[in-house]
């Protein structure tokens, strides 16, 4: 295999430039063009002839803000212009967010996801480019750990044990918003109907049995919502939830 043509894309300037002096200097790749946020690499990505994307997974955007296309984002956009373009994504975050949107994503071939920490050298950065430009694909067993994690989490969600509708009510009591205000927001013409999708929420998370009345279970819904992890409570209502081994524990460690 010859010389590889990269698009190269980073958010961290001084980063993408030292980045781009290493690719070059291995002797086996041309950096083609560079981008600094996703919608950027999008718009570069269909303008060139590139083997290979080299994207940083978390691209700040100060336009689009929290709006912002991530680098997997981004990748999952190019690849509906040209599917199945190879891409090696490199992250220092240990956000459960892009391990989450990575694992959602679909996709399956022709990529590479490294911690920059296990990556330092643009020398090791070729063999993964050149693999996925092969087509294999490689996932690093500190993130691919991470993200089994992630995916364990989700399944004992207590947001997926909620229809979109209960969800929806539970994100805007966590907000601190009445039942009245709540069913203004929602357009709701019987403002009970909160109250009923309350008690649904409260059920499906089991407070109905342990709270003592509807502000004690309104806190706690609150909070495992926040949380996203379920929540219980003992008689002397101490919050408990599940360590590694599956054993209830206190959420909060008291200090004397």
């Amino acid at each position: 295999m010859g010389t590889l043509k990269v698009l190269l894309v980073d958010d961290h300037g001084p980063l993408r430039k030292a980045l781009f002096e290493g690719l070059e200097a291995t002797r086996d790749v041309l950096v083609l063009g560079e981008a600094a946020t996703g919608r950027e690499a999008v718009m570069r990505a269909l303008e060139l002839d590139m083997d290979v994307i080299l994207m940083d997974v978390q691209l700040r955007d100060p336009q689009e803000g929290r709006r912002a296309l991530s680098g997997v984002g981004a990748a999952v956009a190019i690849r509906r212009e040209r599917p199945r373009m190879p891409v090696v994504f490199y992250s220092i975050q240990d956000d459960d967010e892009y391990y989450r949107e990575f694992r959602a994503s679909g996709i399956l071939t022709h990529y590479a996801y490294v911690r920059k920490s296990n990556y330092l050298l643009p020398s090791m950065l070729v063999p993964l480019l050149r693999d996925a430009v092969s087509g294999r694909s490689l996932v690093d067993p500190e993130i691919e750990d991470r993200v089994q994690e992630v995916r364990d989490l989700d399944e004992q969600s207590p947001r997926a044990l909620l229809e979109p509708n209960e969800l929806r009510v539970a994100e805007l009591m966590a907000q601190g918003m009445t039942n009245e205000q709540i069913a203004t927001r929602l357009n709701l013409h019987d403002k009970r109907a909160v109250s009923r999708t309350n008690g649904r929420i409260y059920a499906a998370w089991g407070l109905s049995e342990n709270a003592v009345d509807d502000k004690v279970a309104r806190a706690r819904a609150t909070l495992i919502y926040m949380l996203n992890r379920m929540v219980m409570w003992d008689e002397e209502g101490v919050a408990l939830v599940q360590d590694r081994r599956g054993e209830w524990v206190p959420l909060y460690k008291e200090e004397y």
